[in-house]
């Protein structure tokens, strides 16, 4: 069974994730395309709903992104946010200004026998984001919804199903916005929401079952939510046709290398080939420490000891990778499944024999994912574990790597995670850990003077993790981190919060 579909097309606008994740949400399977996108593809699609996204360009400018008339003609519904909303504007005969710009959040009226606003308070707030404004409606259009700085806040053509906003309802900002999305979605489109995890999961495995048959399936496992999802969804379709490597190059958090040995060769008895690579990644790193440097040598590492295992199992059908939509989308949307291939792995396409890629997540965000190693039966502690980067502990241990200061980073992050889980708070931040700085300073603990490290703790919120929020993280739980990393961390004497967002700064430190 085919999903119903709705197009989010991309004009440039920095929240287009966020719109085909609010689409999702509402159980409605959502792509984004650029604007580029041929009319006629659009046309064969079969789309129920067509949503023009922001962009940061002026629909009246010289390099303006425009779209053809003929979108609007196609009987399908559409819905313009923000630059999606001057452009349907511009195209269909009204009038776009510079001035009247609105930045954050403003009181929002809207007429509630929209359909877009049905079920809804007459009075409301609205996130805006523009400096250019709707000075005239097109014909047949009216105005359903104004703030005190725009006039035409929200326009409507109900008997072509024409909806257009010049506010961003993706945004949390926008605290009914999911309402408005979800009202677009099964009020104006007339989705069904037939888009669940669970239809996923079972129409998937059976899909990999026909297409491997008895093939051979290899599987670089991480330990990260997104292979591990993926080597499960494998498993479940072809069982022992596939083999894991997971690779412990010295530099994962505490226990994490047992933890993932247990579940995946234990609890789910798969083929998992576990290299302890750990001393020959750290004779390589000796008094490296420079970040990018550190990079390339783990990275290149990891490449040798891969092709290393790979090559002791034989001839391989199918390499399997975790790759997922935002990936695909930050990769280009035509050949995103070879760029992601060679940088998953480490380039390795061109060192493993193997006929094909598989990735059977490619088409779901990181949310997504979570709930189908739910449905999988993945424990929730593997499901919601925090994001890791590739090069590991090596890039959060400031200056040159030894066996000490890893052991120092590893005892001082799981007890900044054991407080924030016992605290209650490790859903609600969407990355957290600590770094090892580089900086040594003097101390008294009992008598005695002490000249040991300062550990950075760092936890954001973010919605895309292309911009992120320091998170406000309770005093208290911060007093009971620090109390126990200095007393029970041995080399440790000195605790700091990182209270920076991203931009200007980076999430991880290097």
């Amino acid at each position: 069974m085919k999903n119903q579909l709705v197009i989010v097309l991309d004009f440039g606008g920095q929240y287009n994730q966020l719109i085909a994740r609010r689409v999702r949400e509402c159980c409605v399977y959502s792509e984004i395309r650029p604007y580029t996108a041929p009319i006629e593809e659009i046309k064969a699609a079969g789309y129920k709903g067509i949503i023009l996204t922001g962009g940061p360009k002026s629909v009246y400018g010289e390099n303006a992104c425009l779209y053809s008339k003929e979108l609007f003609e196609l009987g399908i519904p559409v819905l313009g946010i923000c630059y999606g909303a001057q452009l349907m504007t511009f195209m269909l005969g009204g009038k776009v200004e510079a001035g009247n710009s609105e930045y954050g959040k403003v009181s929002l009226t809207v007429d509630g026998s929209s359909k877009l606003f049905g079920d809804m308070p007459a009075h409301t707030t609205c996130w805006m984001s523009h400096t250019d404004y709707i000075n005239q409606i097109p014909l047949g259009f009216r105005i359903s919804g104004r703030t005190e700085g725009c006039p035409v806040a929200a326009m409507e053509d109900m008997s072509r199903r024409l909806y257009a906003v010049q506010f961003h309802p993706e945004v949390m900002h926008t605290p009914l916005g999911s309402k408005m999305i979800r009202n677009f979605l099964f009020e104006v489109c007339g989705c069904n929401g037939d888009w669940t995890m669970s239809s996923f999961t079972e129409r998937t495995v059976a899909s990999l079952k026909e297409r491997i048959g008895d093939k051979r399936v290899l599987c670089a496992l991480s330990g990260g939510v997104d292979s591990s999802v993926a080597a499960l969804l494998l498993h479940k379709a072809v069982g022992d046709k596939l083999t894991c490597i997971f690779v412990d190059h010295g530099l994962l958090r505490k226990n994490e290398a047992k933890q993932v040995v247990e579940l995946f060769s234990g609890k789910y008895d798969m083929d998992l080939k576990a290299v302890d690579a750990s001393e020959q990644f750290l004779s390589k790193l000796a008094g490296v420490t420079e970040p990018e440097h550190k990079r390339k040598i783990i990275g290149e590492e990891f490449i040798r000891v891969f092709e290393a295992e790979a090559k002791k199992i034989g001839k391989v059908d199918y390499l399997v990778q975790g790759t997922i939509y935002p990936d695909v989308i930050e990769s280009g949307v035509g050949d995103a499944a070879v760029i992601k291939s060679h940088h998953n792995v480490g380039g390795l396409p061109d060192h493993v024999d193997f006929d094909e890629i598989i990735e059977p997540l490619r088409d779901l965000f990181k949310d997504e994912v979570r709930k189908v190693g739910l449905e999988l039966g993945m424990p929730e502690n593997m499901v919601y574990r925090q994001p890791f980067p590739g090069p590991g502990l090596g890039v959060r241990i400031i200056g040159a790597i030894t066996p000490e200061k890893i052991a120092i980073l590893q005892d001082a992050d799981a007890i900044f995670r054991d407080e924030c889980a016992k605290a209650g708070i490790d859903r609600d931040l969407s990355q957290y850990f600590a770094v090892l700085t580089d900086m040594r300073s003097v101390g008294v603990m009992g008598d005695g003077r002490t000249y040991d490290y300062t550990i950075a703790l760092r936890a954001v919120t973010t919605a895309d993790f292309m911009t992120a929020d320091w998170a406000r993280i309770p005093y208290d739980v911060l007093d009971s981190a620090s109390r126990r990393i200095v007393n029970e961390v041995k080399g440790v004497n000195r605790i700091v919060y990182d209270i920076t967002s991203k931009p200007p700064a980076t999430i991880e430190w290097e």
